[in-house]
């Protein structure tokens, strides 16, 4: 497997994955996925990654600010999905690391994940990469009809942002 920059013409592959996990129903509020336009306005360029097997797109990570405000600058959002023909892989957990190396470069002192308390795979992986649980959003958004909860998880670099 490789772990590499991911480029705009990735997209075709990395919305497909991304389609993946809405069907899951508990990977992301989104419903639909978004004009590449649109994601790439959202996501911070120096921070989106793809794992690949030979000449296949089979997961991607990314970052995204969780705040406008300058104080904030250093604080990201983590996404991570995987092909659901290569979950079980190491690939969630193999995108992850880099991506925390990637936010460490790009100089990101906290990158932060909402999880779905029933997606006890991303919650493992989190926790072996470093992120502390530190909270729990009770009927933070509505899915279907269904109010759900979010596990919020925190990892703060060892080298970026101490003093």
């Amino acid at each position: 497997m490789d772990i590499r920059s991911m480029q705009p013409e990735d997209w075709p592959a990395v919305s497909l994955i991304y389609k993946e996990g809405i069907a899951t129903g508990f990977a992301t509020f989104e419903k639909e996925i978004p004009a590449y336009e649109i994601w790439d306005k959202a996501h911070i360029k120096q921070c989106r990654l793809i794992a690949c097997e030979d000449t296949i797109i089979t997961g991607w990570a990314a970052l995204s600010p969780v705040s406008s405000r300058c104080v904030y600058g250093g604080v990201a959002e983590v996404s991570v999905y995987v092909s659901k023909d290569h979950r079980g892989k190491g690939i969630g957990k193999s995108l992850l690391r880099s991506l925390i190396d990637a936010s460490e470069k790009a100089g990101y002192w906290t990158i932060q994940a909402g999880i779905f308390p029933e997606n006890k795979a991303s919650a493992i992986i989190h926790e072996q990469c470093g992120f502390r649980l530190i909270g729990r959003r009770e009927r933070v958004g509505n899915l279907d009809g269904v109010w759900k909860d979010n596990l919020i998880f925190e990892r703060r670099s060892t080298s970026v942002g101490i003093d």
